[in-house]
């Protein structure tokens, strides 16, 4: 990754080698899906960087986009979705504050955000992202320190935590760490603590605390502990067996698509047979949901929902740091 000027880079606990897949592997129907979700982003961005539609101009869904984009592989300054990529980087730039580093109006969207800056860092042409994305790590990391319970709720000074808006800022910092940015070790246990805290009877994981489980919530905690190089743990084991034996769709299909979003990258990292069957179902089912324009619809909104989709079958490509065993 390319460096800004001052900015002194440390050896990264957490980064590995990518994981080399096979190219012979990747089903032959998956380029056509992905290549009709991108095109249906493609169309529905404007030029301020916004997409259409239900949540479109929030930092997080535009930075998911970008990332769906990254991933696909294609050359970012002067490929095919180089102009989307950058107005929506510039998006995200002019919703940072410029003291503090914080991005659009909740931890939420500055997790995801700050994801899609970590993965842009280096690879589109652009001195802003470098500054900005230390800044918005740095924000990460101090509302981690004033909270009690070491992770991260709805704002920057929020005293109390959950494990949605948790797993947000985690995969952000895991994502910053692969881009050469600082991420203190005693950071990400602290946030492990915090989801073993939230770990149920069962395996799976609750909001706040022991409560009751669901799907999503236990594929953010499965993969928070999958990118800490924890998978000989019992919660990983754990999370890995609720997740085995439970529907996708468990939560009503509310969150369906954003449990796909991590689930895919939870499964990736349990070995290549068990990520291979639910890589194929997934890619069955969301070829026969996809619309005709390639989106995918959902309740938080086509721009998401189809970002989501997207990323949950981008590990195929095997193109971002983040994507890794």
């Amino acid at each position: 990754m390319t460096s800004f000027i001052g900015l002194l880079f440390l050896p990264c606990v957490y980064g590995q080698k990518l994981f080399i897949g096979n190219p012979e592997a990747i089903p032959p129907e998956l380029e056509s899906m992905y290549a009709k979700g991108l095109s249906y982003l493609q169309k529905t961005q404007n030029q301020d960087g916004d997409f259409q539609g239900q949540y479109g101009n929030d930092p997080a869904v535009i930075g998911l986009c970008i990332v769906a984009m990254l991933a696909h592989g294609d050359d970012p300054n002067n490929g095919p979705y180089s102009a989307n990529i950058k107005r929506g980087v510039a998006r995200i730039l002019k919703s940072t504050n410029q003291k503090n580093g914080y991005i659009g109006n909740s931890m939420y969207s500055h997790g995801f955000a700050t994801l899609a800056l970590a993965e842009a860092y280096g690879v589109v042409n652009d001195d802003k992202i470098g500054p900005a994305l230390k800044k918005a790590v740095d924000l990460i990391l101090s509302a981690q320190k004033r909270n009690p319970r070491g992770a991260w709720r709805y704002g920057p000074e929020s005293n109390d935590a959950d494990t949605t808006v948790s797993g947000a800022n985690c995969v952000a910092l895991f994502a910053a760490a692969n881009a050469g940015i600082p991420v203190p070790d005693e950071a990400i246990q602290r946030a492990l603590k915090f989801y073993e805290s939230c770990a149920c009877g069962d395996g799976g994981y609750g909001y706040t605390q022991k409560d009751s489980s669901n799907y999503p919530r236990t594929a953010i905690g499965a993969l928070v502990f999958a990118l800490a190089k924890k998978k000989d743990s019992n919660s990983f084991k754990g999370a890995l067996g609720y997740l085995q034996t439970r529907n996708a769709n468990e939560s009503g299909g509310h969150y369906y698509h954003y449990g796909l979003y991590y689930a895919s990258q939870a499964f990736f990292h349990t070995g290549t047979e068990v990520w291979e069957q639910w890589n194929e179902v997934n890619i069955k089912t969301l070829k026969a949901t996809q619309s005709d324009n390639g989106a995918w619809g959902g309740q938080q909104g086509p721009a998401f929902t189809t970002a989501a989709a997207l990323l949950s079958m981008a590990l195929n490509f095997r193109y971002l740091p983040i994507y890794e065993r």
